[in-house]
């Protein structure tokens, strides 16, 4: 059933009401059983059947296990320069894949700008793409012959030589004065599209580098987007972000609205990037929950398998809330 908006939240489009409600509920249980499992509860974690049975993302970005590792060791587990630090982070994102990153460090040592110099990094890479795939299968990334090289990661690699000729990435970024500017930064570059130069800019806000309200500014991804017009089927593509922050600055009201009790991250709220990707998961969430609901896509691909291997929680420390959680808390998110 649809019916008509209610409230100030975007009060010129209709509101599929079980959508709407089921995108804070999945928020609010999707981090329920992350906090469930931080503290070492035992599972099952939750009666939802399709939380329980499918794998999906954390509430929050941050607590995601590839997002983990990259603030734990790319961002924060080595003393680094500012430049070899941005490289790091983008090196990282273009493959995100952890076994890649660990793979490449067990070769070459810790990564930094001097890998850009030489055929180390290529011939790393070709062994490491001989034995299996080096890039994330979570998300498609850009993969035309932009530099002229057939395999993608070539092409990669001349990307980062480009972003740091001249220093013409890290000059661009100490100029930008908001999170907008360092993603408009991004996007000019080959291979960086709008959803990974978002990504990239997320990334370097976990860092020193920079430090931006995260919810200043937004893009939707293409699940996202699909996400959002199930909850708004009349939604248009220029008010996409629009949609993302009005749900951030609305949150207590529409947890409270439903009756809900939603869960922070030690006492973060939802950032933009979390609504964002929050559209996505209901995207997927929807596949099960609502099958009559038309959608390009009518399954989730992946089941849910916890992890064997534990995981130590650690936040940028600029966000201040690392001293909330014990040393002995422990995640198998």
């Amino acid at each position: 059933m649809v019916s008509p908006n209610s409230g100030s939240l975007l009060s010129a489009y209709r509101t599929r009401e079980p959508l709407y409600r089921a995108y804070w509920s999945f928020a609010a249980e999707r981090q329920c059983i992350f906090l469930k499992r931080t503290a070492g509860a035992a599972g099952p974690w939750t009666d939802d059947p399709i939380l329980r049975d499918y794998k999906f993302c954390n509430a929050y970005r941050a607590s995601d296990r590839v997002s983990q590792f990259l603030i734990s060791n790319v961002i924060y587990g080595e003393g680094a320069s500012d430049d070899d630090l941005l490289l790091r982070i983008i090196l990282f994102r273009l493959f995100s894949k952890i076994e890649t990153w660990t793979a490449l460090e067990r070769s070459l040592g810790p990564l930094s700008l001097r890998i850009l110099r030489g055929p180390d990094l290529a011939r790393t890479l070709s062994a490491l793409q001989a034995e299996g795939p080096i890039y994330t299968s979570a998300f498609i990334l850009c993969a035309n012959k932009a530099f002229g090289h057939d395999r993608k990661f070539l092409n990669h690699i001349e990307l980062l030589r480009l972003m740091f000729r001249r220093r013409g990435l890290p000059q661009a970024l100490a100029r930008a004065n908001s999170l907008a500017e360092v993603y408009g930064a991004l996007l000019v570059y080959p291979l960086i599209g709008p959803f990974m130069a978002y990504q990239l800019a997320i990334d370097i806000n976990y860092s020193t580098l920079i430090d931006f309200d995260e919810s200043e500014f937004t893009v939707a991804g293409p699940g996202a987007e699909r996400g959002i017009r199930k909850v708004f089927p009349d939604a248009k593509l220029r008010d996409m972000s629009a949609i993302i922050l009005r749900m951030v600055e609305s949150q207590e009201q529409a947890a409270d609205d439903l009756g809900l009790v939603l869960p922070t991250l030690f006492g973060r709220r939802l950032q933009a990037i979390d609504c964002q990707n929050l559209f996505c998961e209901l995207d997927k969430y929807a596949r099960v929950a609502f099958p009559g609901l038309k959608s390009n896509r009518s399954r989730i691909k992946q089941s849910f398998a916890p992890s064997a291997e534990p995981l130590e929680l650690f936040y940028p420390p600029k966000w201040g809330i690392n001293t909330a959680l014990s040393g002995s808390l422990r995640a198998t998110a």
